[in-house]
């Protein structure tokens, strides 16, 4: 599933404008603007170097992704050996790092579950998560420059003998000083019942404004409209 979403050449990995976009669209139910084609500030989805990573290098016991640059259609990324820390750049700027200690496995069924319940959950945070969390401190994103970037995620397993664990969101936390916030999503990983695991998601959030009725509407509205128009 994920070959359609990068090119792979000389050892180096990249993705055009399309291929970034296509996978937020059509994997993650991702409409943030920054993946649209024509964004003039457009970044390759942190989820599909979340995902490229957890193919590559496997499901550790724990493990931690800081992103820390926005990897654009003009990158090259080189992905290193394992190691217990790895950093992803292009020879010249870091753009990501994955941290993991403990037992590793590449099963295939566990790899595709965590990425596609992550990547699912990780996706419809915006509208179901980040518009809601906001109005309730009574401000809004300024609907003209909304600007949320992925910073980082982690995930904790207690063990690794799983199959389809699932991720059950445990709310958010909202943090800001002025236009500037940031949103933690802690979440558990139940299987049949039991919780084998948690994790979090962290983002940075500016262009955050006093709330108004108005600008709520017109951010909802463009990302439903974007959605209905360009999710297939």
């Amino acid at each position: 599933m994920l070959s359609q979403y990068y090119r792979e050449t000389s050892g180096t990995l990249s993705f055009s404008r399309e291929q970034g976009s296509n996978f937020a669209k059509k994997v993650a139910n991702d409409f943030n603007p920054l993946h649209n084609v024509d964004s003039r500030r457009f970044c390759v989805p942190g989820d599909l170097l979340f995902s490229i990573a957890v193919k590559k290098y496997g499901i550790s016991r724990t493990m931690k992704f800081d992103f820390v640059n926005m990897v654009t259609e003009n990158v090259r990324l080189v992905f290193p050996e394992p190691s217990d820390e790895m950093v992803i750049g292009d020879g010249h700027k870091t753009y990501f790092s994955v941290k993991r200690s403990g037992e590793v496995t590449h099963d295939p069924v566990l790899q595709e579950n965590i990425i596609n319940n992550y990547v699912t959950f990780s996706g419809h945070a915006f509208q179901h998560v980040v518009v809601p969390v906001m109005a309730e401190r009574n401000v809004v994103l300024n609907p003209a420059r909304p600007m949320v970037m992925y910073r980082s995620m982690s995930i904790e397993l207690d063990r690794l003998d799983l199959t389809a664990p699932a991720i059950d969101f445990s709310g958010a936390i909202f943090e800001y000083e002025g236009k500037r916030g940031s949103i933690t999503l802690p979440f558990g990983l139940v299987e049949d019942g039991e919780t084998v695991g948690r994790g979090e998601k962290y983002m940075l959030i500016s262009g955050i404004r006093e709330y108004n009725k108005e600008d709520m509407d017109v951010l909802i509205r463009m990302y439903s409209d974007y959605k209905s128009n360009n999710g297939n």
